[in-house]
């Protein structure tokens, strides 16, 4: 035990003391051994300058003093040692992140993790897109809707898989509204977790206090993209129409930052207005046919035409490769055309999980899909203002 002064305090001799880390190697020394063909014609009898031949005792031991702020310890510590700015500077070595990627993770593991020649590149896109698409939106929620006047181009499956890169990777919610007037078929694009619909949520519309009132009111997939059915009852008579849309939007403006909007085909229906008279970014979908493009060219001659020219000039063209008539030998003579119109387009390739029509699992896609799709989610949250007014 530490002997103590006659005043209660720790003599000096008994305190603790810390000293540089000392690491002593002991080297063996280097005897040199004569090979059979060199003893065959050693010299006899020549004298060895001292000089030069150094005797091997001379060579025994090496002492390393490591350069480091790290101190060692010969006894207890004392409370004063517990300091701020030891405990800050052990947590501030924040360990590296080991690369992505094959060889890169090959070559950081064989240099015993001191040479990180960084990620591959296809993971640096990845992580870029996702950079782009995580970006933080202050302020009011931020509308985007999905158009095209022709059914048959994938506009409800692009609508479907824009909302699950953008809500896989953002931090915030978002929500996807099918608001096809003539029953929409975004909810069977994913595992139904509720029989609600819209029309539901409008009758219900009083009821609303808080995000869990709303949420039992939608499906929400792997991805945490939450989606709200269209009207499925053949029986109703009154048609979903631009007040039930507003009160709906209203709604979801209270517990989302991005509401994603399945539009119909009809550009005059009411819906479609009061869509676009709230939409921040369009997302015009096409066909990869000469017929399916150019009625996509007039659809944004309509816009323009109609008071829409600024969601016009910032629109995305989601250019679908996958419809059955696509004519690869002109698409890039589409984008061009496209290009002088709108601010971005992104194609959709084929993928056979899509063709199928069935329940959609991002994770199931081909890498090249996913690849394309976080490409449109991220050309869309690029064209999103940072700062909008209620």
């Amino acid at each position: 035990m530490a002997s103590q002064a006659g005043d209660g305090s720790l003599k000096d001799s008994d305190a603790p003391k810390t000293t540089d880390p000392i690491i002593t190697i002991d080297l063996p020394p280097t005897v040199h051994e004569t090979p059979a063909d060199e003893a065959a014609i050693a010299l006899e009898n020549v004298p060895v300058d001292p000089v030069l031949a150094k005797p091997v005792e001379q060579v025994v031991t090496t002492t390393i003093t490591l350069a480091s702020d790290a101190f060692v310890v010969t006894g207890p510590e004392t409370p004063d040692m517990l300091t701020s700015d030891r405990i800050v500077s052990h947590r501030g070595k924040a360990k590296p992140k080991p690369p992505e990627g094959g060889w890169q993770r090959l070559v950081y593991e064989l240099t015993f993790r001191a040479y990180n020649p960084g990620d591959a590149k296809p993971v640096r896109s990845r992580k870029s897109l996702e950079q782009r698409i995580g970006r933080r939106l202050d302020g009011p929620t931020r509308y985007v809707a999905v158009l095209s006047r022709k059914g048959g181009v994938g506009k409800t499956t692009v609508s479907m898989l824009l909302g699950m890169a953008l809500a896989s990777i953002r931090e915030d919610r978002v929500v996807a509204i099918d608001a096809n007037p003539d029953r929409g078929t975004l909810a069977e694009r994913i595992t139904k977790t509720t029989e609600e619909t819209v029309r539901d949520l409008v009758t219900h519309a009083h009821e609303i206090e808080a995000f869990s009132d709303f949420q039992r009111r939608v499906s929400r997939d792997e991805t945490r993209l939450d989606v709200l059915a269209s009207d499925t009852n053949p029986n109703l008579q009154e048609e979903f129409d631009a007040d039930d849309y507003d009160t709906v939007a209203d709604l979801a403006k209270r517990f989302y930052s991005i509401v994603l909007t399945d539009c119909g085909t009809g550009m005059i229906h009411s819906v479609m207005k009061a869509t676009l008279d709230r939409a921040d970014q369009l997302v015009v979908v096409s066909g990869g046919s000469l017929d399916e493009a150019r009625l996509t060219s007039e659809t944004i001659s309509w816009l323009e035409n109609n008071g829409y020219e600024e969601l016009a000039r910032n629109a995305v063209v989601a250019l679908n490769t996958a419809t059955q008539g696509t004519d690869l030998l002109i698409l890039d003579e589409l984008e061009e055309h496209f290009a002088s119109r709108v601010r971005d387009i992104v194609r959709i390739p084929y993928d056979p999980l899509l063709a199928t029509g069935a329940t959609i699992s991002f994770g199931s896609l081909k890498p090249f899909t996913q690849e394309s799709i976080r490409e449109l989610a991220a050309s869309v949250v690029d064209g999103l203002p940072d700062h909008v007014h209620e």
